[in-house]
């Protein structure tokens, strides 16, 4: 099954900080609803940009996007 990386991007000097947090809230998301084949965290691109992100099943990509309203999304490469 494919999968799908829901993101969201975070700009600016505390970009990294927020995004970090994000992730967390990503994570209570997912433990919350107890979902098995999802993970999420973050990314640091450059000093100015990072990405929080949760991979989903691209079967269930729309409950996530309704849900989370992520600012975009991309085919997940392991």
């Amino acid at each position: 099954m494919r999968k799908l990386k829901l993101i969201w991007d975070f700009k600016g000097p505390e970009g990294i900080k927020i995004a970090e947090h994000h992730a967390l809230h990503l994570n209570e998301f997912i433990e919350e609803k107890k979902y098995d084949d999802v993970h999420s965290g973050f990314e640091a691109l450059n000093e100015f940009h990072a990405i929080a992100y949760i991979v989903v099943p691209e079967d269930e990509m729309k409950v996530f996007r309704d849900a989370l309203k992520p600012h975009r999304g991309q085919v997940y490469a392991e």
